[in-house]
């Protein structure tokens, strides 16, 4: 490290990309600030996306399970909740996470600048403070984790009352009737599941032809048909010409002529990096149209000693990897290269109600691949476990190949998908004959669990071969 300058590293951005470089920076020794435009640590992550959205989500997951079980299916008391009522309860976790990710900082005696930054040059930050004073850092090295926020289109008027993106919806105020989501990705297909567990009439705007079609589609049609059975409105290859605020509420005008009227809309279509503000063409870097920053392998800029992780890079925009990506980032900083990098099989965790979560191939990737697959499957309400408690909704997928038993694809639809899913992924992290089917038909599982459904999806599988 250059002592030379102000710090060893200037980390802008405190979600977790940028904590996990932080994090690896400091327990290396070297001097480190994070500079945090926010008034608390966490980053978007922590305060608008990851944790609030699957807080709300846990809390009307449960509110469904009680009012859903026969035991209670008598009761005047059934449990009812307002949007502003299970907000509280996301509050209450969010300070609980800005806690403890400050203690992270504290104890590793790494700086908290709270301020604006933006490049000077290539070494030197200008972090310009709340009260609009403004002060210069130099670094050797600058790893940039300023995360990303919604996306809005200029024809959209997101200062209407009743027009919210997904950050604003969490300052929703109102109970509404009925909500239109405009774009059916992750986060509007998560934020349909919250509303109409609360029996908020949903409409459902996707502009493709079937839900997140990333998934294996057997996934993406049991989300369909969950969200058809409970009245969730899905509306396909459907885009707004003009999107009006009104007085009672909102109107929608789509190029098929249809209109659409409702209490309000939350416009959930694509996010864009938080790159604007960061002067990047004084240092001579650029970013693409959707705010997003090109890296190289080690997480390097054109310039190199300048990184950027986490969601301002682009794919695959999840929590979990841009925390790895920061940690990876460090080791390149502090050893000149990295002897680790993400795993090529990353799980997406999918915060519906059900959850759905996979890992691996699809079956739509295999056949384009000409890949000799099969498939084992086990339905949830054949388990023990599942009928006990409850989540009799959902299925365990596992794909493998036909020769050698290798597992190639996990898919799972159902609540506890995303842990679920991490039992298969090990597995399939194993090299050589560690990675086959038949480590899941010779283990013995205890019972009765959800985890029994690996066994059950594997033998369903063998029977497949004879």
């Amino acid at each position: 490290m250059q002592s030379e300058y102000d710090y060893d590293a200037i980390i802008i951005g405190s979600g977790p990309g940028g904590e996990g470089a932080a994090m690896g920076l400091t327990k290396q020794g070297a001097r480190v600030a994070v500079i945090e435009r926010y008034n608390s640590v966490g980053g978007g992550c922590t305060h608008w996306g990851t944790i609030p959205s699957k807080a709300l989500r846990q809390a009307v997951s449960r509110i469904i399970e009680f009012n859903q079980n026969p035991l209670y299916s008598g009761s005047a008391h059934l449990p009812r909740a307002s949007f502003a009522d299970i907000l509280h309860h996301a509050d209450m976790v969010i300070k609980q996470q800005i806690r403890m990710r400050q203690g992270f900082y504290e104890r590793n005696q790494c700086q908290i600048i709270t301020g604006d930054a933006s490049f000077v040059d290539a070494h030197t930050v200008k972090v310009r403070y709340p009260d609009n004073s403004a002060e210069t850092f130099s670094a050797a090295h600058i790893v940039i984790a300023c995360g990303s926020r919604p996306y809005h289109p200029q024809n959209v008027d997101f200062n209407h009352p009743r027009i919210y993106d997904s950050d604003s919806i969490l300052d929703l105020k109102h109970d509404p009737q009925h909500v239109i989501i405009y774009g059916a990705g992750v986060i509007g297909c998560e934020y349909a599941s919250i509303f109409r567990g609360l029996n908020v009439k949903v409409d459902l705007i996707n502009t493709r032809d079937r839900l997140l079609a990333f998934l294996d589609q057997e996934m993406s049609d049991a989300l369909s048909y969950h969200f058809w059975e409970n009245g969730v409105v899905i509306r396909h290859n459907e885009e707004y010409e003009q999107i009006e605020g009104t007085d009672q509420g909102v109107e929608v005008h789509f190029r098929s002529g249809k209109r659409m009227r409702a209490d309000c809309l939350l416009y959930a279509n694509g996010r864009t990096g938080n790159t604007d503000s960061l002067a990047l063409e004084s240092i001579g870097l650029e970013a693409d149209s959707r705010g997003l920053i090109k890296v190289n392998s080690m997480y390097q800029t054109a310039i190199s000693h300048i990184y950027a992780v986490g969601d301002v890079i682009g794919y695959p925009s999840l929590a979990s990897a841009a925390y790895d990506q920061g940690r990876i980032a460090a080791q390149v900083i502090i050893k000149g290269q990295a002897n680790v990098q993400l795993i090529e099989n990353i799980p997406t965790g999918i915060y519906t109600i059900p959850e759905i979560s996979s890992v691996g191939k699809t079956e739509q990737e295999l056949t384009m691949l000409k890949v000799p697959y099969e498939v084992g499957r086990a339905q949830f309400k054949h388990l023990a476990r599942a009928q006990i408690v409850g989540m009799n909704v959902g299925s365990l997928k596992i794909l493998f190949h036909r020769d050698t038993r290798q597992i190639l694809g996990i898919h799972c639809f159902g609540e506890r998908a995303a842990e679920i899913i991490h039992i298969g992924q090990a597995i399939m992290e194993q090299k050589g004959e560690g990675n086959t089917l038949d480590y899941f038909v010779n283990t013995t599982f205890n019972y009765p669990t959800m985890a029994e459904a690996y066994r059950v999806a594997a033998l369903n599988g063998l029977n497949r071969l004879f």
